[in-house]
């Protein structure tokens, strides 16, 4: 049903760079790429993340509430992906561990823009 998620940032050059290596190896990559927004996934036939800047021309500011969720696959490809978002300059909302009890696995980051990112395993 999704087909892709925005999220406004301040450096296009730079935010592609940080979304095609964090999620290189789930196999992601810039499909589109259109200047002012650039959508990142695997497929036009399946859901991305879009990255933009705002329609606007105003400041991008990242929403409160708002998280974009990725599940890996795993809970050992959660780590990764908070790891290697950590190495890549984003901050950290919350170290990956069991959230609940044998169901929800997470991780928390705020990418370079102050996006905030889920990265998670259910199971």
């Amino acid at each position: 049903m999704i087909g892709y998620v925005t999220i406004g940032v301040s450096d296009m050059e730079k935010a592609k760079a940080f979304y095609s290596d964090l999620l290189g190896d789930l196999d992601a990559r810039v499909l589109l790429d259109m200047g002012r927004i650039a959508f990142i996934g695997q497929s036009m036939g399946a859901p991305m993340l879009a990255v933009c800047t705002p329609y606007d021309e105003e400041q991008n500011h990242p929403g409160n509430g708002n998280m974009v969720a990725l599940q890996p696959g795993s809970k050992e490809a959660v780590d990764n992906l908070y790891q290697k978002a950590i190495n890549l300059g984003a901050s950290c909302e919350g170290e990956p561990g069991q959230r609940l009890p044998d169901k929800f696995y997470g991780a928390y980051v705020r990418d370079p823009d102050g996006n905030k990112l889920a990265f998670f395993h259910f199971g």
